[in-house]
């Protein structure tokens, strides 16, 4: 498959889905270490990290990769999190991975509950860049293209991104690129090797992106 256009929506959860077998099927390995993030890019860069718990929004003209894996995992947040209401400190996301990556516009917010900490770069014609970028979302949206694409490839046997795989019998798609436009994503945890934001500014405001 190549060049195919795909929009990506967020699609509603099913009724009777079994979510202690899913979780079980992603037969993440090593007490405490279940659903935490772990990549190595290279040699260069080993990142493990309980998350907050705290969703943050990120939106972007459009996104550009060479490189591209996505599968799903479970983040763990601390013991006794404030953040983890019913889930028990788990949450079920889907992991994107780019390679190289570059967004124009890139917009980021997280409510803090009566204001929003907003951070905005990729302006002005210099595009955000990142190496190694992992995002772990709930939600996706926008309008996406990919060349020479992977559907359903076992997870653990991803290679587009290098050391960064999912977890043995996880569902899991690959391509050699990927272009999203009007992108907009619900996430919980991003990890880059570089991350380079031109035109940056963080600030307090009362809306999001």
């Amino acid at each position: 498959m190549s060049d195919d256009t795909v929009p990506i929506e967020p699609v509603p959860p099913q009724s009777g889905v079994r979510w202690r077998r899913f979780a079980a099927s992603l037969a993440v390995v090593g007490a405490g270490a279940a659903g935490m993030v772990m990549l190595t890019a290279q040699g260069v860069l080993s990142a493990q990290f309980a998350i907050s718990g705290m969703p943050f929004v990120v939106t972007a003209d459009k996104l550009s990769g060479t490189g591209f894996e996505q599968f799903a995992t479970l983040d763990q947040m601390i013991e006794d999190s404030p953040n983890q209401g019913d889930t028990g400190g788990q949450v079920v996301v889907i992991v994107s991975a780019i390679d190289k990556a570059e967004l124009t516009n890139l917009c980021q917010s997280i409510n803090l509950g009566g204001m929003y900490m907003k951070l905005t770069a990729g302006g002005d014609g210099k595009p955000v860049s990142a190496r190694t970028l992992v995002v772990d979302s709930d939600e996706l949206s926008g309008n996406a293209s990919f060349k020479s694409i992977d559907i359903g490839q076992d997870a653990s046997t991803l290679d587009q991104v290098p050391g960064v795989r999912g977890n043995p019998g996880v569902f899991g798609q690959q391509a050699d690129t990927v272009t999203i436009t009007d992108l907009r994503q619900n996430n919980y945890a991003t990890t880059a090797a570089v991350f380079t934001l031109p035109n940056l500014r963080m600030r307090f405001t009362s809306e999001g992106c």
